[in-house]
């Protein structure tokens, strides 16, 4: 019986159209991407960022120093790094993460994460404390973004992330969703400190930093258990 030969030009054709198909998309525009990070060029660099700001709690604030609020009545952490401002396409990835299980998001986020916190930050923390989730909503969700976020960044820096340090008491409303008027009685006393801690630099990693209160109480925290100095890391600011 006569052997079929394979016929290349169709050979070709089926394998550009899998690699159509199949290659890596920008998750703002769908758009191949050829790197490791899911967004392309054009929109990386359209992300909206936050600037000038103040270096205590992130803030907008056009002087140089800390702003008047801080001055005033400073927050429990000494530092933010919040490059990113909470408005679309970085908020739509971040819901579309948190609320809608988009795991294919956990990568883009931290490593965008890495990317836009990692070059600011001066001081190598001792430990790393992601924001947590109290146990009924991490069972629902699955996860904890913030713990997502900080791996990239982890590895870089050889920090280790200690997801036990701190715990959330009580299951609160989403500060996004609430006015500010609520919500530092939202997330008061919202956070305990399991037994006792021997880290004096800590960054706190947060997905998205809104008025400041949850990272604030949660600093509160750890001050009151020993820690001398708090960096908060979030990827966006509200």
């Amino acid at each position: 019986m006569r052997q079929l030969t394979r016929m290349p030009r169709i050979d070709h054709c089926v394998k550009n159209v899998l690699n159509w198909l199949y290659s890596p998309q920008c998750a703002v525009c769908a758009d191949p991407v050829a790197g490791p990070l899911a967004l392309c060029p054009e929109c990386e660099g359209d992300l909206p960022r936050r600037s000038p700001q103040c270096p205590r709690c992130g803030g907008r604030y056009p002087a140089t120093g800390v702003c008047g609020q801080c001055q005033s009545h400073p927050p429990a952490f000494d530092v933010t790094i919040a490059p990113l401002a909470y408005r679309p396409p970085v908020s739509d990835l971040i819901h579309e993460f948190k609320y809608r299980c988009r795991m294919q998001h956990a990568r883009l986020l931290g490593e965008l994460f890495f990317r836009e916190v990692g070059p600011r930050i001066t001081i190598r923390p001792d430990v790393i404390i992601p924001v947590p989730l109290h146990r009924s909503r991490l069972r629902r969700r699955g996860f904890n973004q913030s713990v997502e976020l900080a791996r990239p960044i982890a590895r870089a820096l050889g920090t280790y992330i200690d997801r036990r340090a701190a715990i959330r008491t009580r299951d609160t409303r989403p500060q996004v969703e609430l006015p500010i008027k609520q919500r530092q009685s939202n997330i008061r006393d919202a956070f305990a400190v399991r037994g006792p801690i021997s880290y004096r630099h800590v960054a706190i990693v947060d997905d998205v930093m809104t008025s400041g209160h949850t990272v604030s109480q949660l600093a509160r925290c750890l001050k009151c258990a020993g820690v001398k100095h708090i960096q908060v890391w979030a990827l966006a600011r509200a």
